[in-house]
């Protein structure tokens, strides 16, 4: 079954990372990456551009980014195939953004059942 990992995190903290500390960063979401590529689990997985560089269109309206006044906004994601959602929620747990955000994992409906 698929399932889509959303990540959530501190987009403005990033920036005032130094180098050093984002190069960590970078090289533990690398690792994770090959993980779940390793078990077969990785199907795609992207970081986001910051929320100000995107836009929310409406039939009616184009709203600029950000879209939430929370300090956590949705910064990239992972598709994962899992047996599984107990097995979904473990890769999940292991994701570098569950250590300084929050991940929310959902289903992706079978359209073809």
């Amino acid at each position: 079954m698929k399932y889509l990992f959303l990540l959530y995190d501190d987009e403005n903290g990033w920036e005032a990372l130094p180098p050093e500390q984002k190069q960590q960063t970078i090289g533990a979401y690398m690792a994770y990456s090959e993980a779940l590529k390793n078990a077969g689990a990785h199907i795609a997985g992207e970081p986001l551009d910051h929320s100000k560089n995107g836009k929310r269109i409406r039939a009616d309206s184009v709203q600029d980014g950000p879209f939430a006044d929370g300090k956590e906004q949705l910064g990239g994601f992972y598709m994962v195939e899992a047996k599984n959602l107990d097995e979904a929620l473990d890769w999940a747990a292991r994701c570098p953004c569950a250590t300084t955000g929050h991940v929310e994992v959902r289903p992706v409906w079978n359209l073809e059942a």
